[in-house]
């Protein structure tokens, strides 16, 4: 049980040198030669309606308060040892990604061989910045996947059919051990833990899932899942009546009796719940079943998961329509946060009193696949970096961003259609940059604490993050949107008890509009637009550096209406003494593809949760004389990294040697 206690908590400080062989070193060469449009494949016409992930919907911003300052100052104390409510010490990985797992190899490889390029690119740059990333592959797929021993053409997943009792139309996905070794190829590349989940659309409990992830992942594994939003199972016709928290619990007990039973899984207290999703029950119905104290030793951590909004009635038709433009100002401005945070306070102080981590586990904009105009827009960036903010100010640990398919809105990445992969790159989300910045402002010592230090009104937001106890940054929000100039603010920094420095060095997330989905900055640097993404930034590092008042202790921020800076009080271009001073990039070199081309029906589709992905079918091997099956990692054991155009696109190639 000391193991496992160590392996769960082990998620609060992911730092961890990774050493690849045969990679050229740190993107320091090589850069990624741009595929043009070919006969080979078809770009969209103008008359095609997109896929969601890369729909045009621009919505009108928000009309502007009338009663908003534009100056506003925080008088900020020097060290944290008189700071009321501030947080829990927190970590630069507290951002991660939920991966649906119905769409797993779309976006991070075929199999333990075939892995995605830009995908490394894009974990690596968390990696730089927080020590290491975790993701999730599961979501409501999990509940009915199934093991089998082979997949046809070496996938590592693949979809059996639609659940016709889920509004979602969530497939029952089939995984093999690829899926695993999947995992722990990628792991060895750059630091990404994992969570996974079990079966829980029954109490014949397939554990196999469990049994391979510790066996694989070994101290990859952060923990495993039991109950996927267990509040809708009644409604989505995956129970029946009675049942409620306390059959949910007796069902928790069962699991437990099973795992203690079972000698392939040698660590007992890896689970996690009870994730519900603040839908018909609350966190206090189930906690009043003693459902904490009871299960207290067989938890890792405790988790919910919830969406602020919906799309399911364009989508499914179900529940009632949101319309996202009269929906687009509760986003964009603090109480959006505030709102989303409150009903779990008492669950994290519960959660803190048994000593166990306390993770939103899935989240995003809204469920079933976001709304058009929001998800992706800089808007969205701006209520995602507010809400992990307010959550870390609360003591959450942690939260996932969920990923899904093309057919979705909200994704922080996505791969391009198969059909277009050949010439076509990745695309990233607003919300992308949320998770860097997060990264960014707690970064690898795993002491970081903030607090929310907001005082000018709830669309200029702030917050102060306290590092080894000492002030370190700040970070403030301006939500209004007026390109004439009119509406910037300005927000001075006064050091109770101490001195501001000479100058400040600051970051600014920047667009034209809360609207616009393109030509998104983060200090100047952008990941490109729809299908330009390798996964690199691209463009010159800005660090704006401000003069202070040193006489009057203060230093004055302007911020753009709309934007957020980052604020150090100490030179950010300056690393640590362990810091590396190159960043972890996987360049591609790409090859016109010559000779047996894949092909994928465009027509395979299925959806989860709002999520989908075209099934990458006959993706075998396409190159002659090449092999399909997957080649494993074998621990000690150096990786060969080798990238090639295949018919389904960019791809890594990861083989044991």
């Amino acid at each position: 049980m000391l193991l496992s206690s160590l392996l769960c908590l082990a998620f609060l400080s992911t730092a961890r040198a990774v050493t690849v062989y045969g990679q050229t070193p740190f993107g320091l060469t090589s850069a990624l030669r741009t595929l043009t449009a070919t006969s080979e494949g078809a770009v969209p016409t103008a008359t095609e309606k997109p896929l969601a992930a890369y729909d045009e919907t621009i919505l009108k911003p928000p009309p502007l308060p009338q009663d908003q300052s534009l100056t506003f100052t925080l008088n900020l104390a020097a060290t944290n040892a008189s700071v009321p409510n501030l947080s829990i010490m927190q970590h630069g990985s507290f951002f991660g990604f939920s991966i649906e797992m119905s769409v797993l190899t779309q976006i991070m490889g075929k199999n333990a061989s075939h892995i995605q390029v830009p995908f490394l690119n894009l974990m690596g740059q968390i990696q730089q910045r927080a020590g290491g990333v975790h993701i999730r592959m599961g979501g409501n797929t999990q509940d009915f996947a199934y093991w089998v021993e082979n997949i046809p053409n070496g996938h590592a997943t693949s979809k059996e059919k639609s659940d016709p009792k889920n509004p979602t139309l969530t497939p029952a996905v089939l995984y093999s051990d690829e899926l695993f070794y999947l995992a722990a190829n990628i792991s060895s590349l750059v630091n990404v833990r994992w969570y996974l989940g079990i079966p829980f659309n029954d109490t014949n409990w397939r554990l196999t899932i469990a049994e391979k992830g510790q066996a694989i992942l070994g101290d990859h594994l952060i923990g495993l899942q039991a109950g996927n939003e267990p509040d809708y199972y009644l409604g989505h016709g995956h129970r029946t009546e009675p049942y409620g928290p306390n059959e949910y619990s007796n069902e928790f007990a069962a699991l437990i009796k099973a795992v203690e039973d079972n000698p392939r899984i040698p660590i007992k207290n890896m689970l996690i719940g009870p994730s519900l999703a603040t839908g018909p029950w609350t966190p206090e119905m189930l906690f009043d079943t003693g459902y904490l104290d009871r299960f207290k030793d067989s938890l890792c951590m405790v988790t919910m998961e919830h969406y602020p909004s919906n799309n399911c009635f364009v989508q499914f038709n179900v529940g009632s329509y949101v319309d996202p433009q009269e929906t687009f100002p509760s986003f964009l401005n603090h109480n959006a946060a505030l709102n989303l945070v409150q009903p779990y306070r008492h669950s994290s102080d519960l959660a803190r009193g048994i000593g166990k981590p306390f993770v939103m586990f899935e989240t995003n904009s809204a469920t079933c696949g976001g709304l058009p105009g929001i998800s992706d827009s800089f808007g969205a960036g701006l209520w995602a970096l507010d809400y992990g903010l307010t959550m870390a100010a609360a003591n959450f640990s942690g939260a996932l961003l969920h990923v899904g398919g093309q057919n979705v809105y909200y994704n922080p990445f996505t791969a391009p259609p198969t059909n277009q992969s050949s010439f076509h790159q990745w695309t990233v989300g607003a919300v992308y940059y949320s998770v860097i910045i997060v990264a960014e402002i707690f970064g690898k010592s795993n002491v970081s604490q903030v607090v929310d230090t907001s005082n000018n009104g709830i669309y200029a937001p702030s917050y102060a993050i306290y590092d080894n106890g000492q002030l370190s940054k700040v970070a403030l929000f301006n939500f209004m949107d007026d390109p004439s100039g009119a509406h910037d603010i300005t927000g001075t920094i006064t050091v109770d008890g101490g001195q501001v420095p000479q100058q400040v060095w600051v970051k600014y997330f920047l667009a034209s509009s809360v609207s616009v989905k393109t030509n998104l900055t983060w200090a100047g640097q952008t990941y490109g637009n729809k299908f330009q993404v390798d996964g690199r930034p691209k463009g010159e590092l800005n660090i704006t550096t401000i003069p202070c008042d040193t006489a009057q202790n203060q230093c004055r921020v302007p911020l753009k209406a709309p934007s957020f800076a980052l604020v150090f009080l100490t030179d950010p271009t300056v690393p640590a003494a362990a810091e590396p001073t190159a960043t972890l990039t996987f360049a591609t070199t790409a090859v016109t593809k010559l000779v047996n081309t894949a092909t994928v029906d465009p027509s395979v589709l299925a959806t989860s949760n709002g999520h989908s992905g075209k099934e990458r079918a006959a993706l075998g091997s396409t190159s002659p004389g090449s092999i399909s099956a997957a080649r494993r990692v074998v621990p000690g054991v150096g990786v060969v990294l080798v990238s090639m155009v295949l018919g389904a696109g960019v791809v890594l190639a990861a083989v044991a040697r």
